[in-house]
């Protein structure tokens, strides 16, 4: 157990304090200069998403109104913004949206919130569909671990991106009559619903794979002894053994959710108008680039940077749990 010496007063003594493991992994991770800056871009990414319509209320703009098309002077005959940069002012901080005159920094704002709202929900329910599953496969072994480990074989091969672009269509079909608009709460419930089935079964696996491990040790062994039931063995012993692993493939599974949720809207099987979201944002700028490369420059060095801080966020709390990676 790692320890402080104190001084005590007047006597030249010194005692031993000790840590918990939180109080040590903390203390790593303060030490580590890119995961602190790491976390302070992602908490800031994420009060951005949560204060989008206070941010929309003070700037005094909306990312839905087209002020292009109904101011003149903005946009040329071809739709595009006269002023140099993307129409960048002080008045559009950065710019306007060729052909529709929307303000770009409130798409972009709104774009946060909507990719990390169903990345977040996402990942929430693929981490516990993951514990469930990975415990229960590990713990109950036999037909149960080889029904469980060959349908995470199946998912992991399987072409997540193609089976969401063919199938959406599908869905939409489904659901929606040929004369309405499918709902937005419609595309992002199934995006949350995709995303989930083809992401729980990499934690899974890895999970199973833990407490194959942990289910021979000497305390579970004492435990079944002592006539503890299954649901205390694994609520009780292994699962406080799994929150390291957890906690770090949550971390990476966000900003890969992001992009993926990104992504698919760019195919045209995610969010579409007029949600602003990054991908269709992305989609839009590379109609555009030749004649304003400035409005696609902003969703992709927002992504960029929001990708590579949490990233990095997720390496420096791995560290922080296990040091001994580092070497």
């Amino acid at each position: 157990m790692d320890a402080v010496q104190a001084a005590t007063a007047g006597t030249g003594e010194t005692t031993l304090v000790g840590r918990s493991p939180a109080q040590l992994m903390w203390r790593r991770f303060r030490r580590d200069k890119t995961g602190v800056v790491s976390a302070v871009i992602v908490v800031f990414f994420v009060l951005v998403a949560l204060g989008a319509p206070l941010i929309s209320a003070v700037y005094g703009k909306d990312p839905y109104t087209t002020y292009g098309l109904d101011n003149p002077g903005l946009l040329n005959a071809y739709g595009f913004p006269i002023l140099p940069n993307g129409g960048i002012s002080s008045q559009f901080w950065f710019g306007i949206e060729p052909g529709l005159g929307r303000d770009v920094f409130t798409q972009l704002v709104y774009g946060i919130r909507t990719s990390l709202l169903i990345a977040l929900a996402a990942t929430i329910i693929t981490t516990v569909l993951g514990i469930v599953v990975g415990i229960v496969a590990g713990y109950a072994g036999g037909r149960t671990d080889y029904l469980i480990g060959r349908a995470i074989d199946v998912l992991l091969s399987f072409p997540s991106t193609l089976f969401i672009i063919a199938f959406m269509p599908v869905l939409e079909n489904l659901l929606v009559k040929p004369d309405e608009e499918t709902p937005v709460w419609l595309r992002a419930a199934a995006l949350i619903i995709f995303l989930t089935v083809f992401g729980w079964a990499g934690l899974a696996r890895l999970l199973r794979g833990n407490v194959l491990s942990l289910r021979e040790r000497e305390f579970v062994e004492a435990a079944r002894v002592t006539g503890a039931s299954p649901a205390r063995i694994i609520f009780k012993e292994l699962l406080p053994n799994l929150w390291t692993p957890i906690l770090i493939q949550s971390t990476l599974l966000l900003p890969a959710l992001v992009t993926s949720e990104a992504a698919l809207s760019f195919l045209g099987v995610g969010m579409i108008e007029p949600v602003p979201d990054w991908g269709r944002m992305f989609l839009r700028g590379t109609e555009v680039y030749q004649s304003d490369i400035t409005y696609l420059m902003f969703p992709g060095i927002a992504l960029l940077i929001f990708v590579i801080a949490f990233n990095l966020l997720g390496d420096s709390v791995r560290d922080a749990f296990d040091p001994r990676i580092r070497h």
